[in-house]
């Protein structure tokens, strides 16, 4: 049999039916007859049904049956009880109030609360929130929407000396499922890991890719302000609308939360350490004595899983693909941009500032060089770089704090910067030889310039203005190239050079006269 309000339902719609032939005269014995088969019941009752449409205008309404519902009251003792229907109602009846039979009692409370209700009654509600039913979003195409998170690892690592438990920053693309960009960090992030995870998820090259670029929006959890506000001005700064999402809420987030709870289950779980491991009575671990992993080991067995997330895992939802393939098969454009507009986001700093050698800047029993760096020798530069990504740093002047340029690992630069770097160690060279050439000129014009016969002037005790003139020609300074008025006298104006304004009056011209001429 149907259920009771879709009988109701079909027992309106027929005698509705049955009401309008009556109207109509058209009403016979064996339609009601008929009726009443279909129903199962005796003719009389349908007669009694469509007395009742008569009375209420030719709807049908039946009389409902009287059920007993909760008082307010009642419904107090139920909620200071945790949901407990059994302890409200021993406690009503001693207290003298007139409550119904238990069976009845109960019946009243799951109908005047919801599963999800009573079950955050009993545990709060985070046991309520299982009860939720959550729409699923349109993926859309690549880079129209990332989710980002922050989970801490449930594994036990060491952390120079102590036990700690490592925190992850995920940057997951809704459309593809894909993870552009992560940081892994020892404690809980700061705002540079965060700004880490952005930079590693924006760029794209050997080392960050395929997947990343500029997201259009990006859901942060509205609970976690500190990273909802590092995401709002960082990738503000792109031009990326941050959605803010009510706390508590992982189903405005499912691709993020996906992966944490698929990280969890699938690589934290085979880790020693793994703190949702079965324990013995009491809580004690089965193993107490297992040797935990090194932070350098645990950043990369997470490395590897994201990679085989990316490559080899087939999410739900992508009718069969891994991410790398939703990926490539979409056909929306990327925007981008280069690690050098994006120097500001790598703020992992090396502490103590180190030196330009001949073999570039030592970090790391790592050589890094640049082409910018020629004839900077002794000079003291701060280094930065983005963790887990140490082919490349970027460096900066100490005192001003200025970007001096990015520098690449000796052993990992390619074809094209070993050209440059040789490019630019020619240009010094020839930028050398083209200011001694020009000081070895001066030197001999000086030398030649003499009118009479005279030993050579040294130039220790040549005149201020002839000396400074030397210095400046020997620092190739061109008075012409600085366009400043007080640096290049004009010459006074002849008056043979004015003309007149009318040519008839204009007085002949009269040749210069020359100072030893004059009286």
């Amino acid at each position: 049999m149907h259920h009771s309000s879709d009988q109701n339902a079909l027992r309106a719609a027929a005698i509705h039916r049955l009401y309008t032939l009556e109207q109509s005269e058209r009403l016979t014995r064996t339609r009601i007859i008929g009726v009443a088969d279909a129903f199962g019941v005796d003719p009389r009752t349908v007669d009694r049904w469509l007395a009742n449409a008569r009375a209420n205008n030719g709807t049908y309404q039946p009389q409902g049956r009287h059920s007993f519902v909760l008082t307010p009251h009642m419904l107090d003792a139920v909620t200071r009880w945790r949901g407990n229907a059994t302890a409200a109602w021993r406690e009503l009846r001693a207290e003298g109030h007139p409550v119904p039979s238990l069976p009845t009692f109960h019946r009243a409370t799951n109908k005047a609360l919801t599963p999800g209700m009573r079950a955050g009654l009993r545990a709060g509600e985070k046991a309520r929130r299982r009860f939720d039913v959550a729409g699923e979003r349109e993926r859309h195409h690549r880079n129209y929407a990332w989710e980002t998170d922050h989970v801490e690892a449930s594994v036990k690592v060491h952390v120079e000396g102590h036990i700690r438990k490592p925190w992850i920053t995920f940057f997951i693309d809704c459309a593809a499922s894909a993870i552009c960009g992560l940081a892994i960090t020892p404690q809980r992030p700061s705002r540079e890991a965060v700004l880490v995870a952005i930079r590693d998820a924006v760029l794209i090259d050997e080392h960050h890719g395929p997947f990343g670029g500029i997201p259009s929006y990006v859901r942060v959890d509205g609970g976690k302000e500190f990273l909802c506000a590092t995401v709002k001005e960082a990738l503000g700064v792109l031009g990326t609308e941050v959605i803010e999402l009510p706390p508590f809420t992982p189903e405005g987030k499912p691709n993020v939360e996906a992966v944490n709870g698929a990280i969890k289950k699938t690589l934290f779980a085979g880790m020693p350490g793994y703190t949702h491991a079965p324990t013995l009575r009491g809580g004690k671990p089965v193993d107490p004595n297992q040797p935990l992993l090194p932070f350098q080991e645990f950043v990369r067995l997470v490395l590897e899983w994201v990679q085989r997330w990316n490559h080899e895992n087939t999410p739900k939802g992508l009718n069969g693909e891994t991410p790398h393939q939703a990926w490539d098969a979409d056909p929306a454009l990327i925007e981008t941009v280069t690690a050098e507009d994006l120097h500001t986001y790598t703020l992992e700093r090396h502490g103590k500032p180190l030196t330009i050698n001949n073999g570039g800047v030592r970090w790391h029993k790592r050589n890094y060089i640049a082409d910018w760096m020629h004839g900077r020798v002794g000079e003291k530069v701060n280094l930065r770089y983005l963790p887990h990504h140490d082919h490349r740093v970027e460096l900066y002047d100490p005192q001003s704090g200025r970007h001096l340029g990015s520098a690449v690992m000796a052993q990992q630069a390619t074809r094209q910067q070993g050209l440059s770097l040789k490019r630019a160690r020619a240009r010094e060279a020839d930028r050398l030889r083209a200011q001694l050439k020009k000081a070895e000129k001066n030197r001999n014009e000086r030398f030649a310039a003499a009118t009479r016969p005279a030993p050579p002037v040294p130039l220790d005790v040549i005149p201020e203005e002839e000396a400074l003139e030397h210095l400046r020609a020997l620092d190739g300074f061109d008075p012409a190239a600085e366009a400043l008025p007080d640096l290049i006298q004009l010459p006074e104006p002849d008056t043979g050079w004015t003309l007149p304004l009318n040519p008839n009056t204009a007085p002949s011209p009269q040749p210069p006269t020359h100072p030893k001429d004059q009286p």
